[in-house]
């Protein structure tokens, strides 16, 4: 058995080989992707599926290569690609009001990924707490980000009430979709 065990963890497609994370870090840029095309557009900030995206790549990827991801992802949109809301792309979008909720994006996927890495996100209310805390990471650096511009009490108004009870919707859902997945040996992930 143990022959078996050392045989597939040596395979190029194994999930701990160079290809292995190739093939997940360009499927979760894809899965962003497509996240940031599902939006309702509010301004100053649209109402993306990002955030989902996010906490789920951390948790199934682990801290490492969540965040190695969400980077990746982020260097496709600087060199112009549209990847992210409305089909944005370009170093401009680093400037705007959406770039604190960009620059979190790794963070919150690296906090959620650092709990999985350690299996303190096993169980219902561990995971729904692990996709809380991803999301409160890109609320509060989205806002303070935002706050340069417009000043606390606006940033609050435009930058997290409109936000909050969809990013605790979004942490339900990432919970149902991750907890039956961290059970399949792709997804296991090893403390990094």
């Amino acid at each position: 058995m143990q022959n078996a065990t050392a045989a597939l963890s040596a395979s190029p497609l194994s999930i701990d080989s160079l290809s292995g994370k190739l093939i997940r870090v360009v499927a979760g840029t894809l899965f962003l992707t497509a996240s940031s095309w599902i939006s309702v557009p509010i301004q100053p900030i649209p109402i993306t599926m990002q955030t989902y995206a996010v906490i789920v790549i951390g948790a199934l990827f682990g801290a490492r290569l969540g965040s190695a991801t969400v980077i990746a992802w982020l260097i496709e949109a600087a060199l112009g690609l549209p990847v992210l809301a409305h089909g944005a792309g370009g170093a401009a979008v680093f400037l705007g009001p959406t770039a604190g909720y960009l620059f979190s994006f790794p963070v919150a996927a690296a906090f959620v990924g650092w709990l999985s890495d350690r299996k303190l996100d096993r169980g219902l209310v561990p995971s729904l707490l692990s996709m809380l805390g991803g999301n409160a990471i890109n609320l509060v650096l989205g806002v303070m980000w935002l706050a340069i511009t417009l000043g606390w009490r606006h940033a609050f108004l435009a930058g997290f009430l409109p936000f909050w009870i969809g990013g605790v919707a979004k942490a339900g859902l990432a919970t149902a979709t991750v907890l039956p997945l961290q059970k399949r040996r792709w997804f296991q992930n090893k403390p990094q």
